[in-house]
């Protein structure tokens, strides 16, 4: 992990597979494609929906923000942060994702896209 402009940072191929994944993309990206078992909660829903994340997420354990391309998940990656929060932002997110050849399913679960 590293801290990128003071952004704590995590590359795709450094995650398992059972790492816990935030993605704040908006419902027509998730929809279109995302990673299986991420939680969703829109960037323009999160202070809102924040509660969901702090039942959902691991007690012990990292959240690693995703969005399309990193620039969204570094802003709720600061915001879990300052909360103190253990978070990382993905970098490059769903669109180095699915470039890794990372599972990406939509909203039925079948194979996705990155929008």
């Amino acid at each position: 992990m590293s801290f990128g402009a003071g952004v704590p940072t995590v590359g795709v191929g450094d995650l398992a597979v059972d790492d816990f994944l935030l993605d704040v993309r908006e419902n027509d990206e998730w929809e279109a494609g995302h990673a299986q078992g991420a939680l969703h909660i829109p960037m323009s829903d999160f202070v809102a929906r924040f509660g969901e994340l702090t039942e959902a997420a691991p007690q012990d354990g990292r959240v690693n923000v995703i969005c399309r391309s990193g620039g969204r998940s570094a802003q709720v990656t600061m915001y879990l942060v300052q909360q103190g929060i253990d978070a990382a932002n993905v970098e490059g997110g769903m669109q180095i994702w699915e470039a890794a050849g990372r599972p990406v399913v939509n909203a039925e679960g079948e194979p996705g896209f990155v929008l």
